[in-house]
């Protein structure tokens, strides 16, 4: 039974030995480019509008901390619904998902009402979230794209 668990383990070490750590700690932060990474999204176009259908979503966001340099932000949004099973597919009024900024950098998607943004680096970060369609265009009215800004600085 001990060499059993033994010969487990260290074959767990040995496939790990060599690779980077990527601890909770030293996550990549805000400055981190992802649009050089394919996230499942080559064939989508991020730059194109879908005109809203019916009553326009109305999108604030707010700030709580969580930490000294963590913050959770709140997507308040009404006549809209997060639909993650529906990401990638086609276009269905009033559903989608939200991309989310940090100094003009997209960060993440957001499936739900609130994300974590973890270990922001000092100083100011202009964070930006637009409302987009399952097929990733953004959401507008009137040819205006839907979206919130708002502004943290960490001391």
């Amino acid at each position: 039974m001990g060499l059993l668990f033994g010969a487990g383990f260290g074959f767990l070490i040995g496939t790990t030995a060599g690779r980077p750590s990527l601890s909770p700690e030293t996550p990549p932060g805000p400055s981190h480019d992802h649009s050089a990474h394919d996230h499942g999204e080559g064939e989508h176009d991020h730059s194109a509008i879908t005109e809203v259908e019916g009553p326009p979503p109305d999108l604030t966001l707010a700030v709580h901390p969580d930490g000294e340099q963590s913050r959770n932000l709140h997507i308040d949004v009404t006549n809209f619904a997060f639909d993650p099973q529906g990401v990638n597919g086609v276009h269905v009024p009033g559903q989608g998902h939200a991309h989310v900024y940090i100094n003009g950098v997209k960060q993440a998607r957001a499936y739900g009402p609130w994300v974590h943004l973890h270990a922001l680096p000092q100083g100011r970060h202009d964070i930006r979230v637009t409302l987009n369609a399952n097929d990733h265009s953004q959401l507008a009215t009137s040819g205006q794209p839907i979206e919130a800004t708002t502004t943290v600085v960490i001391d």
